[in-house]
């Protein structure tokens, strides 16, 4: 009988191992993966903070940032050109958006507002528009087509900022259909990535007293309101950026507290739209983060202060990849190129 039973036992233990080994060998496989996936500082140590970040191909990508800097590369980051905008030293050029080696637009925050446009490749800009008005400041910039878009600025008198041009930035007038705030509701000017466009919406995620989507249809010349599970209640915490997937079957908000940015709670949601629920992650991000960028299929890179996470199941389990801190990070329009860039100069890119 005991015979038997160390028998069983013994079978038992081999079909457990038969059960484990596919299961342990996925694992092995998965953080395989995430460590082959890794990223790389292309330089750093200039007198700037980079906020503004447009890859456009996988040669081309612009930066814009603090003290009136910008770089600008066309060989897929290796080399940076770099200048300090003559008469705009002062500026905080904390967004951008370029079409090509020789046209951006470039935003600052701070007052004056201001819009500026390179079509020579960064050798001359003009100024397309000013506001010297001390209740502006201008969040984060971006377009539908090199025609189209959109300029997105903190509340005044409970109404959203938003600016738009319909010739390539070379006019601006304020859209006529505004987005309504909450007392204490702003948006960040921390990547960017708070606004995205495309040929069907507009997308504006908040923080401050509230942390919200924003989803402006523009079939319907209607503004939709939803809040998001992220944290807020203060001027340092709310939802911060958003992305999602280009076959439109998840989408991703991150953020939290930049106060407190090792915090995990509430730092993350995600919808899948097979139910178009929001739902937090089993696995959170690494603390605040500031940006988040759709790659492929259903992985997404985030950065912050804390250091940068991926997902590859949509937003749903997290894992930290590098432990430097980035303020944006963004993939290339047309390609595969994936830079990142924070304070200091700092510029890196995403090796998968």
């Amino acid at each position: 009988m005991a015979v038997r039973i160390c028998s069983r036992a013994l079978l038992f233990t081999k079909m457990k191992t038969k059960i484990a080994l596919p299961i342990l060998s996925a694992l092995l496989l998965f953080a395989s993966g995430l460590m082959a996936q890794h990223i790389e500082i292309l330089q750093q140590d200039k007198p700037t903070s980079i906020r503004g970040l447009s890859v456009v191909d996988d040669s081309t990508a612009w930066i814009s940032g603090s003290r009136g800097n910008i770089a600008k590369t066309t060989d897929g980051g290796n080399t940076w050109k770099w200048q300090q905008v003559k008469g705009f030293e002062k500026a905080d050029f904390r967004g951008i958006e370029a079409f090509s080696a020789k046209e951006a637009v470039i935003m600052s925050s701070g007052t004056p507002a201001l819009i500026l446009k390179t079509t020579d490749g960064g050798n001359t800009w003009t100024e397309k528009y000013r506001n010297a008005d001390t209740s502006y400041f201008f969040d984060a910039i971006a377009f539908e087509t090199p025609k189209h878009g959109f300029v997105l600025g903190d509340p005044i008198n409970n109404k959203f900022v938003l600016m738009e041009t319909k010739d390539g930035g070379e006019t601006w007038a304020m859209f006529k259909n505004r987005p309504d705030a909450f007392p204490g509701e702003a948006a960040f000017a921390a990547s960017g990535t708070c606004l995205r466009v495309d040929k069907n919406e507009v997308v504006i995620v908040t923080g401050g007293s509230q942390a919200r989507q924003l989803d402006y249809v523009i079939k319907s010349n209607l503004w939709d309101y939803w809040a998001l599970p992220i944290t807020h209640g203060k001027a340092s915490c709310g939802a911060f950026s958003f992305a999602k997937a280009d076959d439109h079957s998840s989408k991703i908000y991150i953020g939290g507290d930049y106060s407190s940015d090792h915090k995990t709670d509430s730092v993350a949601s995600y919808i899948k739209y097979v139910d178009n629920s929001i739902n937090t992650p089993i696995r959170s991000p690494s603390g605040f983060q500031s940006c988040v960028e759709y790659l492929k299929d259903q992985t997404f890179l985030s950065t912050g202060t804390p250091g940068s996470n991926i997902t590859v199941d949509g937003g749903k389990t997290w894992a930290k990849i590098d432990d430097v801190s980035y303020n944006v990070c963004r993939k290339a329009k047309k390609g595969k190129l994936i830079l990142l860039a924070g304070d200091r100069g700092k510029i890196a890119i995403f090796k998968p």
